[in-house]
């Protein structure tokens, strides 16, 4: 009898192993990996419960807008199956092998100025709609305000800005060619226009979060749209006069939020991509990006939230907004290129370098190693951070004091690999203080400040740090701070590898709106980030 039950179980057990195999239940999910903007996280979870509802996996990995040009330029051979970047520009730039279908723009962003609102009344500019790029340029010429914009090559609004101005300045209703980049008056505007940038990053977020957080040393940013309606929420909760967003009605660019399919031949995964893409046009993601201050198509609601789209901030969600053409890939790149090496704000930079008895073993060899692919003009190039003719960059390596600065005037690749080879000869010992070490480079700015040239740079301090400092010169260090106008201009940087504390160098970040990074990864892509910044 027992042999009869053994056997019926054993029946029940394949047949419905049968049943499960028939089903499919056990076959591999399909899986798409995505390299999409940060921006795009807050509707990660809806994505992630319709793949689970759909038997998919969807993988996103968040990459900088310049880390998804470099895995276009692979074509085919990405391990990602299609982009999501802020804008179409990247897709242009980075994908001439045409490898991007389906291109579809999930929400729209237009990049504006934001000016506090004082100062837009002043200028008398609130209620006009007919505001220049060269009014823009002009005004800030003449101090009526300190503008922010971020790097063009390293950052989406910067990027964007960057060409509607150029677009603006080229007096054309047709993409930029080689020919406009070309002419010396439009250079020439561009240089100016470029030169009365105040303050500088790599990213958007940070930047219109540092206004936030640091209103004496900010005035006015060109970010996008949704970007200045965050900043206004955080601005009005705490009480605090908004910003005014003014679109230029001559170069206005747009972040188009474009996801498209990286085509290998496999007709299911596209399938199952447009059914992904379908699925972001509807209200329930539509509802997540507007509440973002993202421009949707298919909202939920068909009456804006009034906290978000204020008219009192200068929102004009009735505005026409044409925005200028994305050029050519070739374009793209030859104005980029031209933005490094010729028309943006020459940098002046302290890099202090960490070299005391902490730093011993791994951590000196990973400075070394990070500064030399930093002074690499191959990897710069394909970082899209080359050095200009007028840039001055100054190396001090420290520990309980400094030793011999390292200067490299502008884009010498002499003097760029003798810097390699004096770095390669440090050794780590000593004791550590980065408060002495950056009164130290405060210091190498002094030349600039007393001939009045620092106004001519975006400066900063880059501070390496790999263990816990003394802190005897800190109070010091912030007394000079405080009686030293110049070192006002200066942000602080400092980049926390290993045993640093990271609370040990917040108020220095704070105080001089730089920001705090971790080099606990990959040290050498932290480096290329903080160099971002100016």
């Amino acid at each position: 009898m027992k042999t009869l039950e053994y056997v019926f179980v054993a029946l029940i057990v394949i047949l419905v192993g049968l049943l499960i195999l028939d089903s499919g239940v056990l076959e591999p999910r399909m899986v798409l990996r995505i390299a999409s903007d940060p921006e795009n996280r807050a509707v990660e979870p809806l994505i992630q419960d319709w793949a689970e509802e759909n038997d998919t996996d969807i993988e996103i990995t968040y990459l900088t807008s310049t880390a998804i040009t470099r895995e276009l330029a692979k074509g085919a051979g990405t391990d990602f199956d299609a982009v999501w970047p802020s804008s179409s520009l990247w897709i242009a730039l980075g994908d001439p092998q045409k490898v991007v279908q389906h291109e579809t723009s999930v929400s729209r962003s237009p990049v504006v100025l934001g000016l506090r609102t004082s100062i837009a009344k002043e200028l008398g500019w609130i209620g006009r709609t007919d505001v220049t790029v060269q009014d823009i340029h002009t005004a800030a010429k003449e101090g009526k305000f300190r503008l922010s914009v971020a790097s063009a090559t390293q950052s989406d609004s910067g990027a964007l800005a960057y060409f509607g101005f150029l677009h603006a300045l080229s007096n054309t209703s047709e993409a930029l060619t080689m020919e406009t980049l070309a002419d010396p008056a439009v250079r020439d505007e561009m240089r100016d226009l470029l030169a009365q940038v105040d303050r500088s990053s790599g990213d958007d977020d940070w930047l219109a979060q540092a206004l936030v957080d640091n209103s004496a040393a900010f005035e006015a940013m060109i970010n996008t749209e949704a970007l200045l309606i965050d900043a206004n929420r955080k601005l009005i909760a705490e009480g605090r006069e908004p910003l005014f967003a003014i679109y230029p009605t001559d170069g206005l660019a747009m972040a188009d939020s474009p996801i498209g399919y990286i085509s290998k031949g496999d007709g299911d995964k596209e399938t199952k991509f447009l059914e992904l893409r379908a699925f972001l046009s509807t209200p329930e993601v539509q509802d997540v990006l507007s509440g973002q201050g993202r421009r949707v198509v298919s909202a939920g609601s068909d009456t804006p939230d009034p906290t978000i789209w204020n008219p009192d901030w200068g929102i004009d969600l009735a505005r026409s907004l044409a925005p200028v053409p994305t050029p050519s890939s070739e374009v793209i790149a030859e104005a980029f290129r031209l933005y490094q090496t010729d028309l943006r704000k020459p940098s002046l930079t302290v890099w202090l370098l960490d070299v005391s008895g902490s730093a011993d073993g791994t951590p000196i060899q990973e400075i070394k190693d990070a500064v030399g692919t930093l002074l690499d003009p191959d990897a710069a190039a394909a970082r899209l951070l080359q050095p200009s003719p007028r840039d001055v960059t100054i190396l001090i390596p420290y520990n309980h004091n400094i030793l011999d600065p390292i200067v490299i005037a502008g884009d010498q690749t002499a003097e760029s690999e003798q810097a390699r080879r004096l770095i390669d000869t440090l050794q780590a010992d000593g004791g550590l203080d980065v408060f002495y070490a950056l009164y130290e480079g405060f210091e190498a700015f002094r030349p600039q400040a007393e001939d009045g040239t620092l106004t001519d740079f975006l400066p900063a301090i880059i501070a390496v740090i790999d263990g816990t400092s003394d802190t005897e010169t800190r109070t010091p260090l912030l007394a000079h701070m405080d009686q030293t106008p110049y070192t006002r201009a200066i942000p602080i940087h400092t980049i926390a590898m290993g045993d640093a504390d990271p609370d040990q160098l917040a108020q220095l970040t704070r105080l001089s709106a730089g920001r705090l990074f971790t080099g606990s990864t990959d040290l050498a892509e932290v480096l290329w980030a903080a160099r971002g910044y100016n």
